[in-house]
């Protein structure tokens, strides 16, 4: 089964795709909070998704292009902005198709079918992490914050994922040296101090302060 993500805050039309979706065995989940959509969109994972242009907070242009930022999975636009130059922007900014309000629901359907064959024969999207706006790319082993990418090294990464991973409940020591032992570096509890420091101070600089809480005589968590 599909998961479909729908960015649309005219309720009916999103009530009505959600349905439409629903009867052809896909699972929608239609976006509640638009001031933080990737939140949703991480914890959703979908395999397609379906933006309009007129959003509040931000527009659909703008969503587009954090989602480019972190995933490669297929976006299609649905909007009464459908003039030439909004859909060459639409384009531009990362979208697969374009399809204009109002829309026939038998061809949004075969749009989208035709949207995730392309997309699927070829190749998955690479799930995401995300927490207080940081997106974690679990194929790329980078960290997306805002406007900043933070490149991060193989014990970095293996870390952060474990604790974003358990996000909000602390991790042991003792757990994070067995996710670095998968890197096959040679792991103590001197080694894991120093990739902790130095992630923090890689995720200090880009702007999050206090991502990683030390528990003493327990772990670390993100919370």
């Amino acid at each position: 089964m599909y998961r479909i993500f729908l960015v649309e805050d005219d309720r009916a039309i999103a009530r009505e795709v959600c349905r439409l979706a629903g009867s052809w065995q896909f699972s929608a989940h239609a976006v509640e909070d638009f001031s933080n959509v990737m939140a949703e969109f991480a914890a959703f994972d979908p395999q397609l998704v379906l933006l309009d242009i007129s959003l509040p907070f931000y527009n659909g242009y703008y969503w587009c292009g954090e989602i480019r930022k972190v995933s490669r999975v297929p976006v299609m636009f649905l909007s009464s902005a459908a003039d030439n130059m909004n859909i060459v922007m639409a384009m531009n900014m990362g979208a697969d198709d374009f399809i204009a309000k109002p829309f026939d629901g038998a061809v949004l359907i075969a749009k989208m079918q035709a949207l995730l064959r392309r997309s699927y024969d070829f190749a998955a999207s690479a799930p995401v992490l995300e927490h207080r706006g940081a997106i974690l790319q679990l194929g790329q082993q980078a960290l997306c914050y805002q406007d900043k990418t933070v490149e991060l090294s193989k014990n970095e990464f293996r870390i952060l994922a474990t604790l974003m991973q358990n996000k909000g409940r602390t991790v042991s020591r003792e757990k994070l040296m067995e996710s670095l032992w998968q890197t096959d570096s040679f792991v103590d509890e001197n080694t894991l101090s120093v990739n902790v420091g130095r992630l923090r101070k890689k995720l200090a600089a880009a702007g999050l302060e206090d991502f990683i809480t030390t528990k003493v005589g327990c772990g670390y968590l993100v919370g």
